[in-house]
């Protein structure tokens, strides 16, 4: 059996397989193929744990023509004040809706769910067996970036048949209290994992954090750029590009960073060496220091059931302790290839660590056509953080793309519309500056061009 012949072949139907196929049919008349091994749209967030929420607001995730949520600020919990961060769940049932309501009844999108696309371009289904022969003009791979949760594989240390160990997707299916719960790992899972304890009352004083490295943190209330946080973080951003620009040092500029609020850290006399875009609210940050039991002595090699072995110690524990792996490296860094390549594309993040505006973005410039080399220079890749010297490397790197973007007329107007750009003022949102803002504008435009090249500097101390 062979389909008919398609413009483009989505390998993948996560979030950025999803903002990118949602663009093209907005702004070209192409039509598309979808493979996806899942068995709805949605990607890693199909298997994701339980109580996770989007990092950032709705407002501005998912796809660019249907909003996700009702731009409604959260009343209670850790995100109290700020703008509303859709659930695992809706996020799935989102993506669902999209492809039920938008993409299918288009009549210009099929959807191959729970099938797999092998070297030869068969596309076999994992339920029936079924062969399907698609040609596509294009291939696009909306996978690259290897989103991961720490469901999708084992420990990668050794554990002994005596000690308990899940993954953070387990923690809502607990049928007995431990003695003890010991959270390994120190990114955005970890500290989820232990707010979640702390939300369903568990003592802190019960909880022990095994952190290989602290990081370096954003506060959830600078990536607001709605209503009444639309002016203090514009001010906020310009702080940021003169704090770089003045700074001699990297200590000193990660040090002005923190001073001035774009920056936060776990344990104050602890200087973190990651960073991975993890956003925590300053409430947040008040329920993880109260988490004492800190264990800072590098990665675990093995888990026993009386003693926890680590790069550089061993602490005790026992067979009640329950241990919690959180070590999946969520967006592992990926060699960077080029995004347009004859009738291949790879999609990549061209903004630090915003995946789906990256998709949008990316879609848009291919449906203005051009030739790959115009195309790939518009779309600089900005790869996922690990480390806190990237977070030099991506600054500089989103920095270059958005000056080159605001040169062009009709780039800045579709990013002006674009729901997916979250640092720009809403479009139902119109008003003047004030005073205050134009002059911070003009700041940012005086500032700019000192910061690249103090961050190029740094980035040569490095």
């Amino acid at each position: 059996m062979t389909h008919p012949h398609f413009d483009y072949l989505v390998i993948g139907a996560g979030a950025m397989g999803m903002a990118f196929t949602d663009t093209l049919l907005s702004e070209s008349d192409a039509n598309v193929a979808i493979v996806d091994r899942h068995g709805r749209p949605g990607g890693h967030w199909n298997i994701a744990y339980p109580y996770v929420r989007l990092h950032q607001p709705s407002s501005f995730y998912g796809v660019n023509s249907v909003a996700l949520g009702s731009d409604e600020k959260d009343a209670m919990g850790g995100n109290q004040g700020l703008y509303e961060l859709a659930s695992a769940s809706e996020v799935c049932a989102y993506f669902e809706r999209v492809m039920q309501r938008r993409f299918l009844p288009s009549g210009r999108v099929q959807y191959f769910p729970l099938c797999d696309r092998d070297a030869s371009g068969t596309i076999r289904s994992r339920v029936s067996g079924e062969q399907v022969s698609i040609e596509a003009t294009k291939i696009v791979d909306a996978t690259y970036m290897n989103v991961t949760v720490p469901s999708m594989r084992r420990p990668r240390f050794p554990v002994d048949p005596q000690a308990t160990c899940i993954p953070l997707n387990g923690l809502g299916h607990l049928e007995h209290a431990h003695d003890r719960y010991i959270i390994i790992g120190g990114g955005k899972s970890a500290m989820d994992a232990c707010l979640w304890l702390l939300a369903n009352r568990v003592s802190a004083d019960d909880i022990t954090w095994i952190m290989p490295r602290d990081s370096w943190l954003i506060d959830r209330a600078n990536i607001q750029f709605q209503g009444a946080f639309y002016e203090p973080n514009v001010l906020g951003r310009t702080a940021q590009l003169e704090a770089i620009a003045s700074s001699e040092t990297i200590d000193g500029m990660f040090a002005a960073l923190e001073t001035h609020g774009q920056l936060m850290r776990l344990d104050p006399s602890v200087r973190p060496s990651m960073y991975r875009c993890a956003t925590v609210t300053r409430l947040e940050l008040e329920q993880l220091r109260t988490v004492r039991d800190v264990v800072r002595l590098g990665r675990v090699t093995r888990v026993g059931g009386h003693e926890i072995v680590l790069e550089h110690g061993t602490i005790p524990t026992s067979p009640d302790s329950l241990h919690v792996d959180c070590t999946a490296d969520g967006l592992p860094q990926r060699p960077v290839v080029p995004i347009f390549a004859g009738d291949h594309m790879t999609l990549q993040s061209v903004r630090t660590c915003q995946q789906v505006f990256s998709a949008a973005f990316i879609a848009h410039i291919e449906a203005m056509g051009g030739d790959d080399a115009t195309k790939n220079q518009v779309c600089g890749v900005v790869p996922h953080p690990d480390n806190d010297i990237d977070w030099l490397r991506v600054t500089l790197a989103s920095m270059r793309n958005q000056i080159m973007w605001q040169q062009d007329a009709s780039l800045r107007g579709w990013l002006a519309n674009a729901r997916l750009d979250g640092f720009s003022r809403p479009q139902s949102e119109p008003q003047a500056d004030s005073p205050a803002l134009k002059a911070a504008r003009e700041r940012t435009r005086s500032a700019a061009p000192a910061t690249m090249t103090k961050l190029e500097a740094l980035l040569a101390q490095a």
